[in-house]
C-alpha cells in the first residue's frame, strides 16, 4: 500500500468519524436523548446557532477576516487533496507498434509485472518493485531494487539495465525506456563473526 493510499484512508476515516459523531449526536438529541452540559444544544427544539451566538463577534474587526481566511485555507486543502486523489500516477496502457503499420496496446500492469518478475530472478535481488509512468507512447519506469547484503550495487544495476530493462524495451517495441532505478539494501540481522 502506498503512502498516498494510507493518507487518503486515514483522512477519510477521520472525516467520517467526526461527521458520524456530530450527526449522530444531533440526531440523538433531536429524538429526545439528554444532552451533556458542555454540548452545543440544550434540547429537542434548540437551534444549531441562535441569534446571540451568530452575532456575538459581528462587531469585532478581526472576526470575519479570520473566518474567511480559515475557510479559504480549508477549501484549498480540500481541493489539493481532491486533485492528488484524482491524478493517476500509474499508466494503464502503452502504445506498441505492431510492425505492420497497426498499433496495439499493452497493459501497463502487464509490463510492470513482467519487468519486476525478471528482475526478481536476478541474482542478489530480494525484491523488485516497478511503476510505469509517463504517456502512452513514451513511458518511463520507476524501479526499486531491494538488494541482498552480498551484492555489489554497480553490478546489480548493470545486470538489470542490460537484462530485464532491455528485454522490456525490445519486447514492447519502444525506441527508449527511460528509468529511474533506486537501489536499497535489505535489512538483515548482524552476523556474528567468530
Amino acid at each position: 500500500m502506498t503512502v498516498n493510499t494510507t493518507v487518503n484512508r486515514v483522512l477519510l476515516a477521520l472525516a467520517g468519524l467526526v461527521l458520524f459523531a456530530l450527526g449522530g449526536s444531533v440526531l440523538a438529541i433531536g429524538l429526545g436523548a439528554p444532552a451533556p452540559s458542555w454540548w452545543l444544544h440544550d434540547g429537542r427544539n434548540d437551534v444549531l446557532l441562535d441569534d446571540s451566538e451568530r452575532t456575538r463577534w459581528r462587531d469585532e474587526g478581526w472576526w470575519w477576516p479570520a473566518v474567511i481566511a480559515a475557510l479559504a485555507v480549508l477549501v484549498l486543502l480540500c481541493l489539493w487533496w481532491l486533485v492528488s486523489v484524482l491524478r493517476r500516477r500509474r499508466m494503464s496502457e502503452v502504445v506498441v507498434d505492431a510492425g505492420d503499420g497497426e498499433i496495439a496496446t499493452l497493459r501497463g500492469r502487464a509490463l510492470e509485472h513482467a519487468l519486476a518478475g525478471e528482475a526478481n530472478r536476478q541474482d542478489g535481488v530480494a525484491e523488485a518493485r516497478v511503476l510505469l509512468t509517463g504517456r502512452r507512447g513514451t513511458p518511463h519506469t520507476r524501479v526499486v531494487l531491494l538488494l541482498e547484503p552480498h551484492v555489489n550495487p554497480g553490478t546489480a544495476l548493470h545486470t538489470f539495465t542490460a537484462g530485464p530493462l532491455t528485454h522490456a524495451r525490445t519486447s514492447a517495441g519502444l525506441p527508449e525506456l527511460p528509468s529511474e532505478v533506486r537501489l536499497r539494501a535489505v535489512k538483515h540481522r548482524p552476523e556474528r563473526v567468530t
